[in-house]
């Protein structure tokens, strides 16, 4: 098919957002550089107005409306990072704007969006996924006859993102070898390839989702855009059922792989940037970095560009990613363990079978006087992995083991 996006249609866009938007620095990041044996350049969109690449779709295609098509207002639907774009876009144009988002979506990215609104725009919270708040969204529109900005799947959203590819392009001052972008309903993906295979051939895109949303990833593999029907909506930034039309044709046919990222292993790499390099990143925007890993086979000496989405990060999920990162580099394991009904069995526990550096971070117990043993929920957190293995011989010899519940997800989550 003939690809929509027009580098002119681009070029013009660039101009509408110039005194709008960031231009958000292209920087080296040393520590990720050295891990990798790559050069990695960081394009830092959480840097921007709103703290996401979203201000540049939401912006263009409002500004491209007629004041005929938004005499009654503008509505879209969104996980948060396009409702703050919206947002800040209603503010600067005058315009009423009403942003449907999950009941789910975290408390900071609600308070931004009425923050950058102030008075122009109003929230819904509908829905447990961004696509119920799309739907509600839908039927908005047809009710109030108002203008809907969608987060993904339009020409003049798209090409609002794809200025981020001109702005690339225009700061390197070296050829980009590889350009590794997130996807979720696939607007900037499909904006920055257009580009990029217009003006920088040769630099292979790679598109990353997080495993538990891989609608672009289904959708290639099932050879048609697919809806998923369950989702984790943890990555909220790119957790979709489903990608745009539009763009699913779009990356089907410019990006050169979709690869998938294990939510641990973003909540690892979110970490990792905050210790490491004082930068603080959403979910979505970790996504990229944490893809280095799987890729790290073809990156050597490679000059590689990763786009840094957004930074849109509740400090109260901070618990439960430090949580997720534990538990996907294994260091951080849960158990039924089967106590004696009796005095000191505790402590036999501590001192036969718990290594010395394990460390006791979760521990549920009644005693039941009436047994002769009461399971204990307990959670152990290790230094390195490689002592689960004598931690669990030694729960086994001692005859403490019960059952392990980090391999079953229902009772785990039940009972942690």
């Amino acid at each position: 098919m003939e690809i929509n996006i027009k580098l002119e249609a681009v070029k013009k866009a660039y101009k509408t957002l110039k005194d709008v938007v960031i231009h958000t620095p292209l920087v080296q990041n040393l520590n990720t550089s050295e891990k990798h044996a790559c050069t990695v350049y960081l394009k830092r969109e959480d840097l921007q107005v709103v703290r996401s690449y979203k201000i540049r779709g939401a912006y263009n295609k409002i500004k491209s409306l007629s004041p005929e098509e938004i005499k009654n207002g503008i509505v879209c639907a969104s996980a948060g990072n396009h409702a703050q774009g919206v947002a800040y876009s209603c503010s600067k144009l005058k315009v009423k704007g009403t942003i449907f988002m999950p009941t789910t979506t975290p408390k900071q990215k609600i308070n931004q969006v009425n923050m950058f609104g102030k008075e122009w725009v109003k929230v819904e919270l509908i829905g447990d996924t961004f696509d119920d708040s799309f739907q509600a969204a839908l039927t908005c529109q047809k009710e109030e006859d108002l203008a809907f900005i969608h987060p993904f799947d339009d020409e003049k959203v798209i090409e609002g993102q794809a200025t981020i590819g001109l702005e690339i392009l225009e700061d390197a001052d070296f050829e980009i070898d590889y350009l590794i972008v997130p996807v979720g309903g696939g607007g900037l993906a499909s904006g920055v390839s257009s580009v990029f295979k217009a003006l920088s051939p040769n630099t292979k895109i790679i598109g990353v989702e997080p495993l538990g949303a891989a609608a672009l990833h289904t959708s290639l593999k099932n050879g048609c855009n697919t809806t998923l029907s369950n989702i984790d909506k943890f990555v909220d930034g790119a957790a979709v059922q489903r990608v745009g039309d539009l763009t699913y044709d779009i990356c089907k046919t410019l990006l050169d792989d979709v690869i998938t990222v294990h939510e641990g292993k973003v909540c690892s790499t979110i970490l990792e940037l905050y210790n490491k390099d004082a930068i603080v990143v959403e979910p979505a925007g970790a996504l990229t970095l944490a893809a280095l890993e799987q890729l790290k086979g073809k990156l050597k000496n490679k000059n590689v560009v990763c786009v840094v989405s957004g930074s849109n990060n509740d400090i109260s999920r901070m618990q439960e990613i430090k949580e997720r990162s534990l538990l996907y580099e294994q260091l951080k394991h849960y158990f039924i363990v089967d106590f004696p009904q009796r005095a000191g069995a505790l402590r036999d526990f501590l001192l036969n079978v718990l290594g010395p550096t394990d460390d006791i971070v979760h521990f549920e117990f009644s005693k039941k006087t009436n047994r002769e043993n009461g399971p204990a929920v307990v959670g152990i957190e290790l230094k390195n992995k490689s002592d689960f293995e004598p931690l669990l011989k030694k729960m086994k010899e001692f005859n403490f083991y019960g059952e392990y519940l980090n391999d079953k997800p229902h009772l785990f989550e039940y009972l942690v």
